[in-house]
């Protein structure tokens, strides 16, 4: 087994991990070059999403900022519409502070830790995955996958989030980090972690150390590592107008201290106790715009998550009534008058978006 004392264990276990992730690594855009800039935008599209996906998103943010100073220069719509589905917009909003921070020196990625932990949404583990993968510096890394394989290795018996486990695994990655090849180490860490070593049905089998493994050697694997305490989920209904005029649907763009700052919705809100989904679209729509709307047609219902919410959002179709007047906003910045196709061009939350497309989709009679 590995530990402190056991050097012969620990070269053993790097090489073999080391030999596995040059047959068996995933051909991922930004292992192309190990480009700082490529591996720092990487990093921060795969927080809360598949890999798989990153790699969609990470190409076509590359063909669209190909550099930092791009990034920099781009309006933050451009922006927010390239990351959009990836959600925490926060994230973006972000990056593109940092690239302008950048693109006012010297233009290139720091190379050292406490550079890049001043930089606006890097942390700890982002810096030292930025520092261990571009740089290939002895960092060590700890995300989901790789606190799930050393739970498996060490047979850890207690939750993973606890605060004496984090530092158990803490000090297992410093104890086992391949100095001289920490870029394909940590790498190789998270790659069996996401192919092999899985939450679910791990194939020990294919495990290039399961001659390590202390949950393999004691029969525990499918006990590691222990659930986490779930929080209680919270339940959050919702209602929204979609206000048409003529060929034209009306669109608001959200307040910047919002959740979803700078995106752009139809308008509406929660639903207040002893309200309809109906009468709440009614009462949101006046309140945000001024508009005294009646006949809101139920159109259609999503349901999306996101950290530990559960939203649904209840759409109406409705017409303005003539005459026209300017909304009196009370929950954006601006408002558009945009036509079907143009939807696309903006920016939406994740359950407006589908409102969008199932609008798009959607066949009316000529005179809805």
């Amino acid at each position: 087994m590995i530990d402190k004392e056991n050097e012969a264990a620990t070269i053993d276990f790097q090489q073999r991990l080391l030999d596995w992730f040059a047959i068996h690594q995933r051909p991922l855009p930004w292992r192309r070059a190990y480009d700082p800039y490529h591996v720092w935008i990487s990093e921060i599209m795969g927080q809360q999403t598949q890999m798989e996906r990153v790699a969609v998103y990470f190409e076509r943010w590359i063909t669209l900022f190909p550099d930092i100073a791009a990034v920099a220069a781009a309006p933050e719509q451009a922006i927010l519409m390239a990351w959009e589905g990836l959600g925490y917009y926060s994230r973006a909003r972000n990056i593109q502070r940092t690239a302008r921070l950048l693109a006012s020196g010297d233009g290139t990625i720091p190379a050292t830790y406490q550079q890049l932990l001043a930089l606006p949404g890097i942390g700890p583990y982002t810096a030292a995955a930025i520092l261990s993968i571009a740089y290939n510096q002895p960092y060590p890394l700890l995300d989901a996958n790789v606190e799930r394989l050393f739970a498996r290795l060490a047979d850890i018996d207690s939750p993973l989030k606890l605060r004496p486990t984090q530092k158990r695994l803490a000090a297992l990655a410093a104890t086992l980090l391949h100095r001289d090849n920490p870029r394909s180490f940590n790498q190789g860490l998270m790659e069996l972690g996401a192919l092999v070593c899985t939450p679910k049905k791990p194939d020990c089998g294919r495990c290039p150390v399961q001659a390590h493994c202390r949950a393999y050697r004691d029969d525990t694997v499918d006990l590691r590592p222990l659930p986490p305490v779930r929080p209680q989920r919270i339940d959050i209904i919702m209602a929204c107008g979609i206000i048409r005029n003529g060929p034209l649907y009306f669109i608001q763009q959200r307040l910047p201290d919002d959740i979803w700052s700078g995106l752009w919705e139809f308008p509406g809100g929660r639903l207040e106790e002893g309200e309809t989904p109906r009468q709440a679209a009614a009462r949101e729509i006046e309140e945000e715009t001024g508009w005294q709307i009646t006949g809101l047609a139920p159109f259609t219902t999503v349901v999306h998550h996101y950290t530990r919410y559960r939203v649904t959002l209840h759409s109406f179709l409705c017409h303005l009534p003539a005459p026209l007047t300017e909304p009196r906003l009370t929950a954006a910045t601006q408002s558009e008058w945009v036509s079907l196709a143009q939807l696309s061009d903006f920016p939406f939350p994740a359950g407006h978006r589908r409102l969008v497309i199932a609008l798009q989709q959607a066949s009316f009679p000529e005179n809805w």
